[in-house]
């Protein structure tokens, strides 16, 4: 005959999770916190935007125009940039200094492309009579995409310095195995790695929200 949990029995598991939670927390390294606590107010302030957005294209409609090409070509580009950051943990692991730059750099050429794909969906936007300082919902087009293009510049700069870490350890065995052994160097690579991909994530939902707005 099964008996149903006591109050008491709930309560200390509820108790041990919170304990588990806390003790995570406290495992976390502090840099890594700090992404973390940063990558939610990026979230917020850009759910508070695109609220916005969609307010503004409600009281104030854009003319029928055509998407940007680029904006779509961008968001390619950078679907493709997390794809060969994914091979960056792997050769860590394996001492593979060479592949792993090799990634990195292809990684910051991908993501050096998208801004400039950007750019250029910016022009295309301008071409068709959408401009920065028009209706207040073309304003918030430039501003998402924009915002969003600062931030992943933010990691392009720290992507960069990685890369050129990477490849100055890789030229010689022993800063080789230096590197590889420091552990600040892996939770600089997660935490490069959780930062892309953060905003690729980012990207591919604002680019569906303009693609059906716009």
């Amino acid at each position: 005959m099964s008996t149903s949990p006591t109050p008491s029995g709930k309560s200390d598991r509820v108790g041990q999770r919170r304990a588990s939670a806390l003790a995570r927390m406290e495992r976390t390294h502090p840099l890594l916190m700090l992404v973390y606590l940063a990558l939610v107010g990026i979230t917020v302030l850009f759910a508070i935007l695109v609220v916005a957005y969609v307010q503004a294209r409600h009281f104030h409609p854009l003319p029928d125009r055509p998407f940007p090409r680029f904006f779509a070509l961008s968001t390619v580009l950078l679907v493709l940039s997390s794809a060969t950051l994914r091979p960056t943990t792997r050769a860590y692991r394996k001492d593979n200094l060479r592949r792993l730059a090799r990634s990195l750099g292809y990684t910051l050429a991908l993501g050096l492309a998208f801004v400039a794909a950007q750019l250029v969906g910016w022009r295309e936007l301008l071409l068709g009579g959408l401009a920065p300082r028009g209706v207040a919902t073309g304003s918030y087009i430039y501003l998402l995409s924009a915002l969003h293009a600062v931030h992943l510049l933010a990691g392009i700069g720290f992507l960069a310095y990685f890369w050129l870490l990477t490849r100055h350890a890789a030229a010689d065995g022993v800063r080789t195995l230096v590197f590889i052994r420091n552990p600040y160097r892996r939770l600089q690579l997660r935490m490069l790695r959780l930062y892309w991909h953060f905003m690729d994530g980012l990207w591919l939902a604002l680019f569906l929200v303009l693609l059906f707005t716009v």
